[in-house]
């Protein structure tokens, strides 16, 4: 999209104040919005049978932050960072601290590898093994502590553990092995972090996850404290599975944690947000804003395999910006009106009067009033900031 002509953003300002919509209100939730993006989606990715190099792609953690931050320049909606260790290890945390603060960005969550490792071959946390088990918490203790350096909110662990056959493992020995390493994790905790525990029903474990839904997490969570909430992540679902509902229920127990992003067809497809059920996302901030007074930590969790990372990971922060903006024009009360009079077609039809709406000159005077740009992946392409980063980073 390029620049909006005054004509496109004055006829479509027209018609939201003509409905009643407070424009300055949405322009200004709108610019409030945040997405964090994964230093993981910067670097190498492919499918379970290949990795697909791509030129100028990022060598270390502070080439992947230099990468973010031209995001946020280009969007000014991707103020953090979240990070994966031992992929973004470095000795000199202060320097680390420093990389983030020169380029406007800030830590958001740590996310602990624990399924690479060969000695994880049968579970971390869940191992039968007492020694696998001590090896994978002194790697969560040790992300407290980088948390702490960097001054990271949240520790965001996606655990791989499961078995793939009957009788592998006893299931309750399981649930309790990870029970007792969460527990210690969480009592190592300082006061001011979260720990996001996410779930996944089936992949690489297809016998028994050992968090295999949110009903577990949330258990989990339950057991552990106040400060351990659960992290949804949209490509961790089964076919047909209502997110926004899970949302809201989490949210009404005060433990949705935050979202992770991205778009699946089949399975964890980790695609573009967006790009396959533009209805859901909005279905989601919409559901969302009428229930919690603000959005949680929304995060990208994606892998662009065959795309331009760049370029992909702009057009889900667009993608998302697009979504949010049509879920601030749901005139709620209307809503609610219809809701309680059993107006099923009208209060469907609100839904529909604000996801049908198109908002993309909004967001691109948003952006431009933020000093970012009206067209932001137009905008990479002609900077050639990629073709630099290529020859830098042969």
């Amino acid at each position: 999209m390029t620049k909006p002509s005054e004509t496109e953003y004055d006829r479509l300002a027209g018609r939201l104040i003509d409905a009643g919509h407070p424009l300055a209100e949405i322009e200004a939730a709108l610019s409030g919005l945040n997405i964090t993006l994964p230093t993981w989606g910067f670097g190498d990715s492919g499918t379970r049978f290949a990795v697909f190099p791509q030129p100028g792609r990022p060598r270390d953690v502070f080439e992947r932050i230099e990468d973010a931050a031209q995001i946020n320049a280009l969007t000014r909606s991707a103020a953090t960072v979240a990070l994966h260790l031992p992929w973004d290890h470095v000795h000199d945390l202060e320097r680390l601290k420093s990389c983030l603060e020169a380029r406007g960005l800030s830590a958001s969550s740590i996310n602990p590898n624990l399924f690479q490792d060969p000695d994880y071959r049968l579970g971390s946390l869940t191992n039968p093994s007492p020694s696998v088990r001590k090896k994978a918490l002194s790697h969560l203790l040790q992300c407290v502590q980088v948390a702490e350096a960097l001054g990271s909110p949240a520790q965001s662990l996606w655990l791989a553990d499961g078995i793939n056959y009957a009788g592998q493992d006893d299931l309750a020995e399981r649930r309790s092995r990870m029970k007792e390493g969460l527990t210690r994790l969480y009592s190592e905790m300082p006061p001011d972090q979260s720990l996001l525990l996410e779930y996944k029903p089936f992949e690489p474990s297809f016998y028994a996850a050992d968090i295999a839904d949110w009903g577990s997490a949330v258990l989990l969570c339950a057991h552990l404290g106040d400060r351990a909430k659960v992290l949804v992540d949209l490509g961790h679902h089964l076919h047909g599975t209502n997110i926004e509902q899970i949302a809201v229920v989490l949210a009404g127990e005060g433990r949705l944690g935050g979202l992770h992003l991205n778009a699946r067809k089949y399975a964890d497809d980790d695609l573009i947000v967006g790009s396959t059920n533009p209805f859901e996302l909005f279905l989601l901030f919409a559901t969302l804003r009428a229930t919690v007074p603000s959005l949680p930590p929304l995060t990208l969790d994606q892998a662009h395999n065959v795309e331009a990372k760049l370029e992909a990971i702009l057009l889900s922060v667009m993608n998302l910006q697009i979504a949010y903006a049509k879920s601030l024009l749901v005139d709620l009360a209307v809503l609610r009106d219809a809701q309680e009079s059993g107006d099923v077609v009208s209060a469907h039809r609100v839904l529909l009067d604000a996801f049908e709406t198109d908002v993309r000159p909004l967001c691109a005077k948003v952006r431009m009033e933020r000093g970012a740009e009206a067209d932001p992946i137009a905008a990479l392409r002609g900077s050639r900031y990629l073709e630099q980063k290529v020859s830098e980073r042969r």
